[in-house]
Formats: C-alpha cells, sequence, structure tokens
C-alpha cells in the first residue's frame, strides 16, 4: 500500500488544476439519519442503492453532536472483510483497537486508514465524556484480486495531512489522490481515490481536474456552493454526472463553506454485501461469516 508522508501545511500552491468544462450535478441526495455500533446516532449519505452509481465507494457516513448520549456508546468490537475504512475526524477523539494488534487514537483533523482485506475486528471508542464529536466515516471498496489481502492500518494525525491554499483563498486538505500539484497523504493504485477536505470562504472558487471515467460526489457539511449554477446547500451530497467532455468540476461558495470533494475509478465488479462484509459473490460472504463464527478472526477486545 502506498503511503506518502509529506507535509504541506498553509501553503501557497503555484500549480493549478484548471478545468475548460465542469460536471454538472446529476442528483442532490438527503442523507437518512440512522445509528450504528452500539446507538451513535449519525446521517448516512452514501445509501446501499447508490454503490454501483458511486463504485468504488460503498457508504458515507456523517455524525455529529454535541451530546455526549449521541456517540458515547461508540462502535464496540465489530467485524470487516473486503473493503477499506476511511474515518476522518472533524472533532474529537476516537480510540482505534482491531485483532491484528493495531491501536491508535484519532482526533480533531486526524484520518484513520484501515484496510480490512481478508478479515478483521475492530473497536471504535469515544475517549471523552463530554463535547463535540463529529466526522465521517467513507467505505472504499477492493478489487477482487485484493479482498483476501492482510489487514493494513495507518493512524494520519492532522499535522501529516497536506495541505495548501489557493490565491482565491480555499484551503484544500489532501487525506487522498492528488490536488493542485500536491500529493495526499494516501494513494491508492487501482480505484485511485480523491478525497479532498475543502475550505471556501463566501464568494471564492476551486476547480479540480476529474478523469472523464472517475465516479464522483461531493458533500457540503458547512455552508453552500454551487456547481454549474445548481445550489448545493448544506447537508446535501451532489452526485457529479460524468460526460465525456467534463474534465473536472469547478465549485463556487455562495456563503463561507466546508465540503468534501470525492472521486474515483470505478472498479465494475459485483458488490454483494452483508452488513460488515463486501464480497463479489454469495459463497464468498457465507465463507466470511463462517470463518468470523468459527473464530478465525480474533477479537479486538
Amino acid at each position: 500500500m502506498e503511503t506518502t508522508d509529506t507535509v504541506l501545511l498553509q501553503v501557497q500552491t503555484q500549480a493549478t488544476d484548471s478545468v475548460t468544462q465542469s460536471r454538472v450535478v446529476e442528483q442532490l441526495v438527503a442523507g437518512q439519519p440512522t445509528s450504528d455500533g452500539a446507538g451513535v446516532k449519525l446521517t448516512r449519505v452514501l445509501t446501499q442503492p447508490l454503490q454501483y452509481r458511486l463504485d468504488p465507494f460503498l457508504m458515507l457516513d456523517a455524525f455529529g453532536s454535541d451530546e455526549a448520549s449521541d456517540y458515547i456508546a461508540g462502535f464496540p468490537s465489530h467485524p470487516h472483510r473486503g473493503f477499506e475504512t476511511i474515518t476522518y475526524m472533524l472533532a474529537g477523539r476516537m480510540r482505534h483497537r482491531d485483532s491484528a494488534g493495531n491501536e491508535g487514537l484519532l482526533q480533531n483533523g486526524g484520518v484513520q486508514w484501515m484496510t480490512a482485506g481478508r478479515g478483521v475486528i475492530h473497536s471504535e471508542m469515544p475517549e471523552q465524556q463530554e463535547g463535540r464529536m463529529a466526522g465521517f466515516q467513507l467505505w472504499l471498496n477492493l478489487p477482487a484480486k485484493d479482498k483476501m489481502t492482510e489487514p493494513w492500518y495507518r493512524d494520519i494525525q492532522s499535522e501529516s495531512i497536506p495541505e495548501f491554499v489557493t490565491d482565491a483563498g480555499v484551503k484544500v486538505r489532501v487525506i487522498a489522490g492528488h490536488s493542485h500539484g500536491v500529493d495526499g497523504a494516501v494513494q491508492r493504485q487501482v480505484t485511485e481515490p480523491l478525497y479532498l477536505d475543502v475550505h471556501m470562504p463566501a464568494g471564492s472558487s476551486f476547480s479540480q481536474q476529474l478523469a472523464s471515467s472517475m465516479n464522483a460526489f461531493t458533500y457540503v457539511y458547512e455552508g453552500e456552493v454551487q456547481i454549474a449554477e445548481r445550489a448545493v446547500p448544506e447537508q446535501r451530497m451532489a452526485i457529479l454526472k460524468k460526460a465525456s467532455d467534463a474534465d473536472g468540476v469547478f465549485i463556487n461558495a455562495v456563503k463561507d463553506s466546508r465540503l468534501l470533494l470525492i472521486a474515483g475509478q470505478p472498479l465494475n465488479e459485483t458488490i454483494v454485501q452483508y452488513g460488515p462484509f463486501v464480497m463479489n459473490s454469495q459463497a464468498e460472504i457465507f465463507k466470511a461469516i463462517s470463518d468470523f463464527r468459527e473464530g478465525k478472526l480474533v477479537s479486538a477486545d
């Protein structure tokens, strides 16, 4: 798994991702309130019916609350197989432990990137009794050839996430992929995910090149933006339409805004999900369940 520890904090970038034709908004999606783990309240933004449309991404959850009762029970030990989890913490402290022997503290501005591969059991538990906890968890599918790879884990502290600032005052945190000449903290060769956290002052604009083959979406978690004259309000995901003549996306901030811009190369493989297992066939799902029940994955506790 390729990674880079390059750190660029508050750098005025000279490189640009010029876009001649922006993608347009195909669909606006409002997330579904739900709960997961031991009752953590969250909003499921990317749901199972959108998995093929937004391949290789399987799920995006947004969580945020000042009420400890909404998050304090956390996510006790649970298994995964066949994909990667990327947890991005905007505020709060969460402790990770897993059956591969990894442990780390996820905190303000940091990212936890875990490749479940052939299987891992992990827990994610709050290390705070009060205050705000907010962030996102994204599920990134693995290609069939890598479904049973060895589990892998990395904590990326906030100061290790490359950042740059454009001439328009837009701050961009490059979690994965490449933007304006800046390499993100993590790279993946097959799915080539782009994961940006973009902070835009009111009236500013930002462009990002996107290969025409990529599936892409934005999620505005603060403020409001426009994409090709279509308003994208707060707490809405905008699926970006693929078009052969569109070479990226151009975003205008209606007000001070923060958004995720996520894109990746589709795998174009069968997706079979059963809870925390994502494989390519029912037989592989049955095997994952059997392996878990037979104790072939060791508990994180």
